[in-house]
């Protein structure tokens, strides 16, 4: 019998044996597929895999077997065009702004000399981020020209991504990120609980703005500018969301998934 919903990874983490287990609870035919483990032979249609929930950590594995799968007539949850926005900090960025999201001053520049130019117009503390990362990978604090050329002459040597140098306010805030996991178009948990309509209006509109079904968006609280979005996440983790708000979000993860091809 064919899955009604494929996992599919390249990192098992806490969330992906989550699934499978809020799966076995519904007694829903869930199975858990190693993205490095596959091949597709892109002129056949694929239907044994039923509703896929991309976890796959890799940007890179996550957008090209989300573009291949899709291509082939799968649903895939979040789509292709969610995994290449979301996935990249610049291009989130510009669409947040498009679509009214308040969002930190950033700039970007394409070479060692524009980034230290931006830096001295606009003053530090920055913060750089590398466009395509997760888990604070490479993300360093700015507080001066001297540690500014240090970080930026080393990505100046990497791989061309790296000399793509996004920059952006270090936010004047309280010590504390808010994390809301959007399923649909409601924020079904969050960290730090925020009360009142204006978070859930600004992720609505975050969400949107990548396309999003199933997200983590993490807002800073700017002592100037109220709550602002910096990331939008396209296969979130939510452990610490479950432990700490008691929500079952794979369950609900699970239920969108079985609605969403309808």
């Amino acid at each position: 019998m064919n899955p009604v919903i494929t996992v599919l990874y390249d990192t098992i983490r806490w969330e992906e044996k989550a699934l499978l287990d809020a799966s076995k609870k519904k007694n829903i035919n869930l199975q858990m597929v190693d993205c490095k483990k596959l091949f597709l032979e892109l002129e056949k249609k694929k239907d044994d895999l039923g509703t896929v929930l991309q976890r796959c950590v890799s940007y890179y594995r996550n957008i090209h077997s989300t573009a291949a799968l899709e291509g082939m007539g799968v649903n895939v949850i979040n789509c292709l065009y969610t995994g290449i926005y979301a996935g990249n900090k610049l291009f989130t960025h510009m669409l947040l702004k498009k679509h009214g999201v308040p969002i930190p001053y950033a700039t970007v520049a394409f070479s060692k000399e524009a980034a230290l130019e931006s830096l001295e117009q606009n003053g530090y503390p920055m913060v750089i981020k590398p466009t395509v990362g997760s888990w604070g990978r490479m993300i360093s604090k700015l507080n001066d020209k001297d540690s500014a050329e240090g970080i930026i002459e080393s990505r100046e040597r990497m791989y061309p991504i790296y000399q793509v140098h996004y920059l952006e306010e270090f936010v004047n805030r309280p010590p504390r990120d808010i994390r809301a996991i959007m399923i649909g178009d409601e924020i079904v948990a969050a960290i730090y609980r925020y009360s009142g309509d204006e978070m859930e209006d600004i992720c609505i509109k975050a969400k949107n703005a990548v396309q999003g079904q199933i997200v983590g968006v993490d807002l800073m609280e700017s002592k100037d500018k109220g709550l602002v979005v910096h990331e939008v996440n396209n296969t979130t983790e939510y452990k610490n969301t479950v432990r700490v708000c008691g929500i079952d979000i794979p369950s609900l993860m699970i239920d969108y998934a079985l609605n969403s091809n309808k």
